[in-house]
């Protein structure tokens, strides 16, 4: 028997163990079905229809997703996003974005009383921010191994 909660989808939750079993099922079946040039082709009203390689691989990896007992929420780029929204994408509290919006570090556009990001400047922000998170690392790196350096040539 379908619960309430589980006919009204997995935006708002985890999925349950049958579905994390049905969506492995699914990914490995559709994997299976792939074609040479990436395509899937499944059955449809009127005979077989081939999905594009790009949107079989985004459907195979969002069951993969759901496989693992993720929570997935799909954001088509264009979308405006609340700031506990765009809070929730970066793992950080809402307070804290709001500091970062106030600092112009992410664009945002105002709706009344109401500041809203867009996910294609939530994105680049949180690349900027990973890219620069792997330039500090690799300083960090060449920072070691110039220590490594420096304390073998104090033993020799």
């Amino acid at each position: 028997m379908t619960t309430t909660k589980e006919r009204n989808g997995l935006t708002s939750r985890l999925p349950t163990n049958d579905e994390i079993k049905s969506a492995a099922e699914a990914a490995t079946a559709l994997a299976i079905a792939l074609e040479q040039d990436g395509a899937l082709k499944v059955s449809g009203p009127d005979g077989p229809v081939k999905i594009a390689p790009a949107i079989g691989a985004a459907m195979i990896e969002l069951l993969g997703h759901y496989a693992r007992g993720d929570m997935v929420t799909l954001v088509p780029v264009g979308t405006s996003l609340t700031t506990q929204q765009a809070a929730d994408m970066l793992n950080m509290s809402r307070p804290h974005l709001t500091k970062l919006l106030k600092r112009n570090e992410i664009p945002f556009t105002q709706v009344g009383s109401h500041r809203r990001v867009k996910y294609v400047d939530l994105m680049a922000y949180k690349a900027e921010k990973e890219r620069e998170k792997d330039e500090a690392l690799s300083r960090l790196i060449a920072l070691g191994q110039e220590y490594d350096r420096l304390e073998v040539g104090a033993d020799a």
